[in-house]
């Protein structure tokens, strides 16, 4: 009879074990909303985001669940989008860029919104300001429009002879107070720069076409482009019509460049994506959107395309190509 008490002692710890791990709660699995423009948006912000997730441990398939969402280049869509989002019940959205975010506001005034790389959320509407956005809103700006006459000022280094510019603008990209303020700054840093402005105006991707033929016919020595989610879902096209009429190029993100743009001038994107899952951890740990700053980006990338400069017989200065983030050769 003795030697039967170890095996009942085991059975006892084994069946207490068991009760112990029954009543611990299931790990608590946080469902994410994931709101974008498009499906064909640069692979490496998308992994940028979630390896910052992954440094503050979260990890997907264990404590998330992401719940993408693509407009597929139609920001007609995105209020649709974000509307389904916020039936899922969601515990938070992360949208990119400015149309995502307003889309996302709209839909919902209780579940909290990151957005990562806003234009100007304080003109857009967005946020009360930057240190107190209110609301269920925070997130990061990439300073788009305010870096406009910036990348005028680089073009006009590289190419000193360039005096007239063509602006490809989309009006629907930023709300018309941002709009008039990035005019009126381009307009102010283009006299300075003693060149002339020609803007060109499209609505959809239907119309690139014909702003081109339109603003080739006035012989413009250079292409600027306002920033724009649809011109970035449309990059590659953007880059080969503007190789097509041989314009030397000024774009905000480095893809362009990577795709035969001559020059790009803006935050670094990738870097704004990894720090977007700071916000993330945050509210989930129970941080309000309202007490959390909008963040400016502090890192800035400068890309130079040599292999387009050689095509257009350019010489860019060795002067700039020294402060190059990211040149191609």
């Amino acid at each position: 009879m003795a030697a039967t008490v170890p095996k009942l002692s085991l059975v006892v710890f084994i069946l207490a074990a068991a009760l112990a791990a029954d009543a611990q709660p299931a790990r608590e699995v946080h469902r994410i909303g994931y709101l974008g423009n498009s499906a064909t948006a640069s692979q490496s912000r998308v992994e940028a985001f979630r390896r910052g997730l992954r440094e503050l441990g979260w990890v997907e398939g264990q404590n998330i669940v992401i719940e993408p969402r693509v407009a597929d280049g139609k920001i007609e869509r995105l209020p649709g989008l974000a509307t389904e989002l916020a039936r899922l019940k969601v515990d938070l959205i992360v949208a990119v860029a400015t149309p995502a975010a307003r889309a996302a506001q709209r839909a919902t005034t209780t579940i909290p919104i990151v957005a990562i790389a806003m234009g100007d959320p304080v003109r857009d509407g967005l946020v009360a300001s930057l240190a107190r956005p209110g609301a269920n809103l925070t997130g990061s700006t990439f300073l788009g429009p305010e870096l406009v006459p910036k990348r005028l000022e680089l073009l006009k280094e590289a190419l000193p002879r360039v005096s007239r510019v063509a602006v490809l603008w989309h009006p629907g990209a930023f709300s018309e107070r941002t709009m008039r303020d990035m005019f009126k700054e381009t307009e102010d840093a283009a006299r300075t720069l003693g060149v002339r402005l020609q803007f060109v105006e499209v609505r959809s991707p239907d119309e690139l076409d014909h702003a081109f033929s339109t603003m080739t016919r006035e012989h413009p020595d250079a292409l600027v482009t306002f920033p724009s989610t649809m011109f970035f879902s449309e990059r590659r096209r953007i880059v080969a019509l503007a190789a097509k009429h041989r314009l030397p190029s000024m774009f905000n993100s480095s893809e362009f460049v990577e795709h035969g743009g001559l020059m790009a001038y803006g935050a670094s994107l990738d870097d704004l994506n990894r720090r977007a899952a700071t916000y993330v951890d945050r509210i989930l740990k129970g941080a309000k959107p309202s007490d959390l700053p909008v963040e400016q980006p502090t890192k800035f990338e400068l890309g130079i395309n040599l292999k387009t400069a050689k095509t257009l017989r350019l010489s860019i200065p060795p002067s700039l190509l020294r402060r190059a983030d990211q040149v191609i050769e």
